[in-house]
């Protein structure tokens, strides 16, 4: 499993050398993610959300989704 950490400074952290508050996702990649670079999802878990990005665009969009929300995703897409 290829695990990344990214730190995220929050938007209400002040740029003047205020109080900042930073927050770690631990990304993993899909297992099912070819090592050739072809299309990749990686997944980072919080208590309450679940944050999903395309390993190729790491600095790009992310999705997020309520926790329970990408449960019910999961549970539908294995049956």
């Amino acid at each position: 499993m290829n695990t990344t950490r990214h730190w995220f400074k929050s938007s209400y952290s002040s740029g003047e050398g205020g109080a900042c508050l930073e927050v770690a996702l631990d990304w993993r990649k899909s297992t099912y993610s070819s090592p050739e670079g072809g299309n990749c999802v990686e997944v980072a878990d919080c208590p309450s959300t679940v944050h999903v990005r395309d390993s190729k665009n790491i600095a790009g969009p992310q999705l997020a989704f309520p926790a329970t929300q990408w449960e019910a995703f999961i549970a539908y897409a294995t049956r």
